[in-house]
């Protein structure tokens, strides 16, 4: 029997899964996927998580990412904000960063079942009880990090679930003359578009688009050529870049609605806690250190064999005041800079003004990433 499940095998759940087993405690891992995959994400990690990695004995070098120092966001209008990353960040795909997570924690002892889609998760008398096809698994603590909007948020009645999003989310990966240390956020009508360099030889370019605008024009692809490349940048990229995955990967009706990092007593973490704005281009650094917070109180609270209902409340308490007081401003500003965005005039006239207060575009920039951690 497992100390802990973790429902999900993405970076918060693979991180967890790793700090968990080393603490000394038992851990199964469920991943509705297999290794290698590819997920919807921009693929930008901020060099905040530089310290923690070195302190897991995780060398980026080895994983051959690119170094990013500068961003760029540009509108439809052609206007244009360039801007130094004073901390900068890294490329990585998910599909190579995953990969490598998920054997470094078979290799240090963790139990990973993969093709394996959890049905549901129930809580009574102290004890979880995780359920999939023809097996229950029970352990005292769960961890929820099945990503931005899975099946089982609305078994668990997650009241974001209920309030429909309108957006959807397509990532490529590509081939192209593009700099290797740039960040670009290109906008159009309710949406945006990060392109920068990951790993190997390719580049990422995931956009974000209106359900309504999709329905107008009927295809991601006509979508594509009526929406997404006014951008004159973009339209660039779709001219002259080579499309190498087989086919995209999408999602539906990603939510910025508040969440709750506890939940039906599952301590969430990564997207499963809380999104940011895709604009924010953050998503991975957040899903890493909220891994590392959960996993430390766990540990300070959690002994096998002595885990009662008050020490169960005293980690919940503990977990969602240190989620919140890390990542809940971070998330405000997101939702805040988001509406700046995705209208033409508003986008041209924000990024003019930014353009006019360098040191504004910098402050706010800085309110989209953490501080250096290990």
């Amino acid at each position: 029997m497992a100390d802990v499940i973790i429902v999900g095998g993405g970076l918060a759940g693979l991180f967890n899964a790793i700090l968990l087993n080393r603490a000394g405690l038992k851990v199964t891992l469920i991943e509705r996927k297999s290794y290698p995959m590819h997920r919807v994400c921009g693929e930008y990690v901020s060099n905040e998580v530089i310290p923690f990695l070195s302190s897991l004995g995780i060398n980026l070098g080895e994983l051959n990412v690119s170094r990013i120092n500068r961003l760029e966001v540009t509108a439809v209008s052609g206007t244009k904000l360039s801007q130094k990353l004073d901390l900068g960040g890294f490329g990585l795909s998910r599909y190579t960063f995953d990969h490598f997570l998920y054997q470094k924690a078979l290799a240090e002892g963790v139990n990973v079942l993969v093709n394996t889609r959890v049905e549901d998760i129930s809580f009574t008398d102290n004890r979880f009880e995780v359920t999939f096809p023809g097996t229950t698994l029970t352990a005292p603590l769960v961890i929820g990090s099945f990503g931005k909007r899975s099946n089982l948020d609305q078994k668990l009645k997650r009241p974001f679930f209920y309030k429909r999003s309108p957006y959807l989310a397509v990532k490529f990966h590509l081939r192209m003359d593009f700099p290797t240390d740039l960040i670009q956020l290109n906008n159009y009508k309710d949406g945006y578009c990060g392109v920068s360099k990951t790993d190997g030889d390719r580049y990422c370019m995931c956009y974000m688009a209106h359900r309504d605008d999709l329905r107008k024009c009927g295809t991601l692809q006509a979508l594509e050529e009526n929406v997404i490349r006014k951008n004159p940048y973009l339209d660039d990229i779709f001219r002259n870049a080579e499309f190498v995955l087989d086919k995209p990967e999408v999602i539906n009706e990603i939510s910025f609605e508040k969440k709750s990092p506890v939940d039906n007593h599952i301590l969430m973490s990564g997207d499963t806690a809380g999104m940011i704005a895709p604009l924010c281009g953050n998503g991975m650094t957040m899903a890493i250190h909220s891994a590392k917070i959960l996993s430390e109180k766990i540990i300070t609270h959690y002994k096998p064999g002595s885990f009662n209902a008050d020490k169960r409340l005293a980690l919940e308490q503990g977990y969602a005041r240190a989620w919140n007081k890390q990542f809940a401003p971070r998330l405000w500003v997101g939702r805040q800079l988001q509406h700046l965005f995705g209208n033409d005039t508003m986008t041209a006239l924000s990024l003019n003004t930014l353009n006019r207060f360098p040191s504004v575009a910098q402050y706010l920039i800085s309110k989209t990433h953490g501080k250096p951690f290990g």
